[in-house]
């Protein structure tokens, strides 16, 4: 199943920078990393000539607000024009361990909307974090799911969704429509792609 990590980002160039490190360091690397710059014409020089290589685009502000639900989508487009069957969407303060996309592709299935764990990392040490110990130093978040590894719960609420680490297949994203673009910042575009997928029947 060819995959798409899709990430936004605005500034965050350290985060970014380590995501994409760790991005290398999967088992199972993307076939396609879509950043989708909002307004910040650096991202490109961020992402350069390091792996896994990136594809950079660039989706301006709207009245100064981050328009993030019209950049998941312009990512999702793009990852889908290059035959994506998997999107990942990431946070770009996410760091993914070394088994997420290979837990994802193997959860995969049409009409399911896959929610990936999300912990909490301390402050960064003086010299930066470290890959090998990001495992030990991150704590799931006590009101959220967290499945042992290889296991996956299902039927869970859509009131629980949230983008920071979601994965769908090519077909339900087209099945469900994408992020509202009526939307900006942050928020509220999560609550309304959840309903929306809730109530969509499967096909």
């Amino acid at each position: 199943m060819r995959s798409a990590v899709i990430t936004l980002a605005h500034g965050r160039h350290t985060p970014l920078r380590l995501q994409q490190e760790a991005l290398a360091h999967s088992t199972l690397g993307p076939d396609q990393y879509v950043v989708v710059s909002m307004g910040d014409p650096d991202i490109e020089t961020v992402t350069v000539d390091r792996n896994p290589s990136a594809t950079v685009l660039d989706v301006p502000l709207r009245e100064g607000r981050l328009p993030r639900a019209a950049a998941r989508n312009a990512g999702a487009a793009r990852a889908l024009e290059a035959a994506a069957e998997l999107l990942v969407f990431l946070d770009v303060d996410c760091v993914p361990g070394t088994s997420l996309l290979a837990g994802y592709a193997r959860a995969a299935q049409d009409g399911a909307l896959l929610c990936g764990t999300v912990a909490y990392l301390p402050p960064p040490p003086p010299d930066g974090y470290r890959l090998d110990a990001l495992p030990d130093m991150a704590a799931p978040h006590p009101a959220r799911p967290a499945p042992p590894d290889g296991v996956v719960l299902r039927g869970g609420d859509p009131r629980l969704f949230w983008s920071l680490s979601f994965a769908v297949t090519a077909r339900t994203w087209t099945r469900i429509g994408g992020f509202c673009e009526s939307y900006t910042g942050y928020g509220a575009e999560d609550t309304d792609f959840a309903a929306t997928a809730a109530l969509r029947p499967r096909r």
